[in-house]
């Protein structure tokens, strides 16, 4: 089995501190060997990003963008292989390694390879000043450019080893900034092929850096190192408050995706059966550790029987198992520790009260880290399994009467990423869109245009990403005035 080498200044480098064991979810056998680095090499990384950081910053667009056009057509060109090593890392379905992970990790180069060539001036209006003790009168003229901030770091999470880690670095790169990439420990291989193919298409030696680590102690120094200026990172919200408080001493740029706990509300008049399908997509979908799934369930009282059945019946149609077969709808989560957390949250929905409608039980696997699809309902918004994130294939349901307590449910919480409303009204749907404090609504779907600005509010992040926002999230603003 070979071992993973760290990606530092252009060099594949031995760590320090050896290598850890990269452990498949499904049959808990091996995968590889991820190294150990050690503060210092995370140090080295970000001094070879600073020091890369001056050329590449004042490379052409159309040759940052050249360098990530390449970088996708190489991440194509061995998408199976790279599609085998993301499904034994993370335990997606093969479907979802391909589509969900390789092939929108290889768009998000493709976009950014664009997103390059994207104006960075704006107009300011022109402004008469009269004379005075800054000088004399006259016409000044401005302009806003963005320029880039510099070192980043990218904290990436562990549910899409692909389009996670792209979705930063492209855009990163494409402002003429470089990166230290610190990948989530339990599937960081796929980052280091994603390092290789950008070396390959001709990514100068500095400007992209993998480092791993199995202990906190490597995220940590990509964080405080002094030659870092911006940190990205996605994940939970404990975290992403520590990681905010470094950067508040260092006046460090900060881009924050974290935790979701997301609303669905779902009024009398709705397509319930489109709700269903949307809704449980949650006890499918990377086995429902996505931050954006609908997992908090709000049902109008007429519609709420229906919807709680309907739920119960695309829950015992799914099959959970190896993700490899291509029947199995429900792979495993992460690791055993994700697995019993979400059990022990299994089991407080049971003694809050809430009446299990499906799943509860370890499926009867001897080996893999799986949970059956989970369906709560009768719950009350003061249930911890209504509050908290539990980041697996669990959905609660919770009653309401009228608008207003529905949008007052919705908003009773510490995260507000993205909601969801479901109505054949739809001025009542844009109308509850306007009253949700989320940084995105979708309205009868669970859909998302990749070109909308993604973020959200509260709890659940700091900043917007995707699309041109991404642009503007990696990039810092200068003024520049001049006498008309």
């Amino acid at each position: 089995m070979r071992a993973q080498r760290l990606f530092i200044a252009g060099e594949w480098v031995e760590p320090d501190d050896g290598h850890y064991e990269v452990i498949d979810p499904a049959t808990e056998g091996v995968v590889g060997l991820a190294p150990e680095a050690s503060r210092t090499q995370v140090r080295d990384a970000a001094a070879a990003a600073r020091a890369a950081f001056p050329a590449w910053s004042r490379t052409k667009p159309e040759e940052r963008a050249a360098i990530l056009d390449r970088a996708a057509s190489l991440v194509q060109r061995d998408g199976e292989a790279h599609t085998e090593l993301a499904r034994a890392e993370s335990g997606a379905t093969t479907a979802t390694a391909r589509g969900m992970q390789v092939a929108v990790g290889a768009a998000r180069f493709r976009r950014y390879a664009k997103g390059a060539l994207e104006p960075v001036e704006q107009a300011v209006p022109p402004q008469i000043n009269a004379a005075g003790p800054m000088g004399r009168s006259g016409v000044f003229g401005a302009i806003a450019v963005r320029r880039p901030v510099g070192v980043v770091t990218c904290i990436t999470s562990y549910n899409n080893p692909w389009a996670n880690p792209a979705g930063k670095v492209a855009p990163a790169l494409a402002m003429g900034n470089t990166v230290v990439v610190k990948p989530a420990p339990q599937d960081p291989l796929s980052v280091y092929r994603m390092a290789a193919a950008l070396e390959e298409a001709g990514a100068p030696p500095g400007t992209v850096n993998v480092v791993t680590g199995s202990a906190p102690a490597v995220g940590e120094a990509a964080v405080d190192s002094p030659d870092v200026d911006m940190v990205s990172f996605t994940g939970s919200t404990a975290v992403g408050r520590r990681i905010a408080e470094v950067c508040g001493r260092g006046m460090k740029r900060q881009l924050m995706e974290l935790g979701g706990k997301g609303a669905a509300l779902v009024f009398d008049d709705a397509d319930i059966e489109a709700a269903v399908r949307g809704i449980g997509t949650t006890f499918s979908f990377y086995s429902g550790q996505i931050c954006t799934a609908p997992t908090r369930v709000i049902a109008q009282r007429g519609v709420y029987d229906r919807l709680v059945e309907g739920l119960a019946r695309y829950a015992a149609h799914l099959k959970v198992g190896d993700p490899s077969d291509p029947a199995t709808v429900v792979g495993p989560v992460i690791s055993a520790a994700h697995r019993d957390r979400v059990e022990a949250y299994v089991e407080l929905g049971r003694k809050e009260g809430a009446r299990l409608v499906a799943g509860g039980e370890r499926p009867a696997y001897d080996r893999g880290f799986y949970v059956a699809p989970t369906l709560f309902a009768d719950c009350t918004n003061d249930m911890r399994v209504v509050r908290e994130e539990i980041f697996g294939p669990v959905v609660v349901v919770v009653p309401f009467d009228d608008e207003e307590e529905g949008v007052a449910l919705a908003d009773d919480g510490d995260y507000g990423l993205i909601d969801y409303v479901w109505s054949s009204d739809v001025a009542r749907a844009f109308r509850v869109a306007g009253e949700l404090r989320a940084g995105g609504v979708g309205v009868n779907t669970v859909g998302r245009n990749m070109e909308a600005p993604f973020g959200g509010f509260k709890r659940s992040g700091v900043g917007r990403d995707v699309g041109s926002y991404a642009l503007h999230a990696y990039s810092e603003l200068q003024a520049v005035v001049w006498p008309g």
